[in-house]
């Protein structure tokens, strides 16, 4: 059974720290610790996120959206049943389970924006990207949509001058990267503006920069662009056929000896931070709110880049904020399977439990509390 719960509260799973910042400095799962940190830039808190925790197997997700929260929300509270069904039913997990159940996922999605679709047509220009990590008998299964990303430290080999290398597990469905430019081009040979340089950055149709999601129905089924009502989303004339996909990206390792740890996180913290760059600051740090340590240092840099103290950024409000950066999730997985010295000793407890960060920040202390839902 998976325990989802909504609304967590710093008793239980976390605390809210400085500003529109939550973390929960550390937790055990079946192959070491993690820690999760979120900020809120957002009026509407648009990253969702969650960690499923068994003796015989972990889920990471780090769902990203766009146009508003709806589509997050939804994966949140739909894809992990999909996947614990599907890895029951098949007898565990694989490259064609995790795709079934983004395909779940997404058609669930359709038939709520079909339903909605009279009273709210714009449910149809909410999407969202969607990163999920599997970690089960010493595999990891990484599969995504759009540019959140998944990024492993590793030891480095003898000679080395860094001791520690990142090693990007995800594939960036952004049009920002040439090659995905090409791929999306290649699918409209006929469409000489399928991709267009727009406000400083490349994006299709000139709507939107990632190419792959959950939802964004407006852009993968014409009927609901040829509608009167999308005249406020300024299409020049009605899409012929889709041009996003939500065909996800899978990666498949064995994970070995030198491998230390994952950081699942959304693009609001590589927009601040490299890949190198986050790997080093989880290295060289310890353990207990390694999320959250990352989370302010993009914060700094986002402060940085426009000349700002970290202070400053911290009072700015929601909504304002999001002028100076979006919103972050950051998931550490520390992988001690190797190590004896893992403090979990998670396989001896054999509890199951599902652990979803807030829904919105900056309600996370208002006095109505969301109840625990079960699936089953």
């Amino acid at each position: 059974m998976l325990r989802t719960c909504y609304r967590p509260l710093e008793r239980c799973f976390g605390r809210r720290g400085d500003g529109l910042l939550w973390h929960m400095d550390l937790k055990p799962h079946a192959s070491g610790d993690f820690s999760i940190a979120v900020v809120q830039a957002n009026s509407s808190l648009e990253d969702q996120s969650q960690v499923f925790t068994s003796p015989s197997a972990t889920y990471v997700g780090v769902y990203d959206g766009h146009g508003g929260p709806e589509a997050s929300r939804f994966i949140n509270n739909h894809l992990f049943p999909h996947l614990h069904k599907l890895v029951t039913e098949q007898g565990g997990l694989s490259a064609d389970v995790l795709k079934k159940a983004f395909d779940a996922t997404e058609e669930e999605f359709l038939h709520l924006v079909k339903r909605s679709w009279p009273a709210r047509p714009q449910i149809a220009s909410v999407g969202s990207c969607c990163l999920v990590g599997a970690i089960s008998n010493d595999m990891l299964y990484v599969a995504n949509l759009g540019d959140s990303r998944a990024v492993l430290g590793r030891k480095a080999s003898e000679g080395r001058r860094n001791l520690v290398v990142a090693e990007r597990l995800s594939t960036d469905h952004n049009v920002a990267v040439e090659e995905v430019r090409k791929e999306v081009e290649a699918l409209h040979p006929d469409d000489s503006h399928i991709v267009v340089y727009t406000r400083g950055v490349w994006r299709i149709k000139g709507i939107i920069q990632v190419s792959r999601s959950i939802g964004d129905v407006y852009l993968k089924k014409p009927e609901f662009n040829r509608d009167p009502h999308f005249q406020q989303f300024g299409y020049p004339v009605p899409l012929k056929r889709p041009v996003m996909s939500a065909e996800p990206s899978i990666q498949i390792r064995k994970l070995k000896p030198q491998d230390l740890f994952l950081i699942f996180a959304s693009d609001g913290l590589w927009e601040q931070l490299s890949d190198e760059a986050a790997v080093e600051i989880v290295f060289k740090n310890p353990r207990v709110g390694i999320a959250k340590r990352l989370v302010r240092a993009a914060l700094q840099e986002a402060a940085r880049k426009r000349e700002m103290r970290y202070d400053d950024i911290k009072s700015i409000e929601k909504g304002i904020r999001r002028h100076f950066h979006d919103d972050i999730t950051v998931i550490v997985m520390y992988l001690d399977h190797y190590n004896s010295s893992s403090t979990g000793n998670f396989r001896e407890q054999s509890t199951v439990d599902c652990i979803t960060a807030p829904v919105d920040i900056f309600s996370l202390y208002s006095d109505e509390v969301e109840p625990s839902h079960n699936i089953s």
